[in-house]
């Protein structure tokens, strides 16, 4: 049973770094098309640049809303690879 746990969590870790998205898709929707929890903006239709400066702008707590407290949790340790990485699948 330890084996299993640790190999689920290997592989969920291995996803989550494959595609730095994965863990925003459950709220946000699989290609950005939801407002998370019915607040936020729809992050599909943001500019790249928007995105990528509302992300840092959670990391260093100069943006947000209702959601910032949040998603200041979901943005610590994204470095800028991942922040662009995401912004390239999802922003336009």
């Amino acid at each position: 049973m330890k084996k299993i746990i640790i190999a689920a969590s290997l592989l969920t870790a291995c996803v989550a770094f494959a595609n730095p998205y994965a863990k925003c898709a459950g709220c946000h929707g699989a290609n950005g098309e939801k407002a998370a929890l019915g607040k936020s903006k729809i992050i599909k239709d943001m500019p790249k640049a928007e995105f990528v400066a509302a992300l840092k702008g959670y990391q260093d707590g100069t943006y947000g809303g209702a959601m910032k407290g949040l998603m200041v949790g979901q943005v610590k340790g994204l470095d800028d690879a991942a922040i662009q990485a995401i912004a390239d699948q999802i922003a336009k």
